[in-house]
């Protein structure tokens, strides 16, 4: 899978993304190991990009490093862990939200439909590595929009650290189901029950 040295995203971005997509979506289950020279024929790239997207990840949380063992696949958190990180990042959102509510325009509408009309189109295809992308798509758009790059450095390791609980739906059309309530409500600027979805959506 060869990244696009053409992409406003670096090839280090790149590869971090589609990467943390695949362990999100337990396409790369826990303590597998992840070797740089096999990475690095995978995306066409040298191993300078794929060990910065391994550090980036490394410190993001979904994988780990040991000493003589290599970076490998990290385990997801402990159920006491969990709820905690669902509770900060039901606030780090919902607070993004209330934040970012009075200044939306069309174009925030716009960019949050094609998002959903991806996440659909993936749902429908079961197609998990791009349902992750496109759901944390969404949430990061939100938190970005504050325009606080500190806001979204301490969200993303929250968001890798707690996995995405997808079994909880009857099937993946549900997925895009609920994300389309939550922009629907934003779209037509109804704050509370924006705030509400969206705070029941994070589990």
């Amino acid at each position: 899978m060869p990244v696009s040295n053409g992409s406003i995203r670096s090839v280090r971005e790149q590869i971090a993304d589609q990467l943390r997509n695949e362990v999100l979506a337990d396409q790369l289950p826990a303590q597998q190991p992840l070797r740089e020279v096999e990475l690095a024929e995978r995306f066409g790239v040298s191993r300078g990009p794929i060990r910065d997207a391994l550090l980036q990840l490394t410190q993001e949380g979904a994988l780990v490093y040991a000493p003589n063992r290599g970076v490998r696949v990290g385990t997801p958190a402990s159920n006491e862990i969990r709820d905690l990180l669902v509770v900060l990042r039901r606030q780090i959102e919902t607070s993004a939200i209330e934040q970012i509510f009075d200044r939306l325009t069309d174009d925030d509408d716009d960019q949050w439909r094609e998002i959903l009309d991806h996440l659909q189109l993936a749902c429908e295809k079961e197609n998990m590595s791009s349902i992750v992308e496109h759901d944390i798509a969404f949430h990061r758009s939100i938190v970005r929009r504050t325009g606080s790059p500190d806001l979204e450095a301490i969200w993303l390791p929250i968001i890798v650290r707690m996995r995405l609980k997808y079994s909880r739906h009857k099937n993946l059309i549900e997925v895009s189901n609920e994300h389309a309530r939550i922009v629907d409500h934003i779209i037509r600027r109804n704050l509370k029950s924006a705030v509400k979805l969206l705070g029941k959506h994070i589990v």
